[in-house]
């Protein structure tokens, strides 16, 4: 087992009730297992109506050797293929979007050569 930090450089989130960046400076923690790889992921989020947004999540990705050598190739795996589930909480002061603070979510992640793509649902 070993542990990794990554920086996360920014992005772009897009959804029904709100759409904006992913501000720089977040921090991508993971521990590397033999069978896994366990997130602890922390972002700020800024709306396009320029709400500032908490958002941290746990998760984790496994997947057959075969497929982790493709992803590590940077070669396009289907989500299907692996398991990359995460479970993204929120924290925010903007009332226009007061409703994540109290919803549970959970994502599915896609690891592409030009980076992660979540898709996140709210749990009802």
């Amino acid at each position: 087992m070993r542990g990794e930090i990554f920086p996360v450089p920014g992005g772009r989130f897009e959804g029904e009730r709100l759409s904006g960046v992913v501000l720089e400076g977040g921090s991508d923690w993971q521990e590397v297992r033999e069978d896994a790889v366990i997130l602890d992921v922390r972002l700020t989020l800024k709306t396009d109506d320029g709400a500032m947004i908490g958002m941290k999540y746990w998760g984790i990705r496994h997947a057959s050797t075969q497929v982790l050598a493709s992803l590590d190739r940077g070669e396009r795996v289907s989500p299907a293929d692996y398991y990359f589930r995460t479970t993204p909480s929120f924290e925010t002061a903007a009332p226009q979007y007061d409703w994540l603070n109290r919803i549970v979510a959970v994502g599915i992640g896609d690891r592409r050569a030009d980076g992660l793509v979540y898709s996140i649902f709210e749990v009802l």
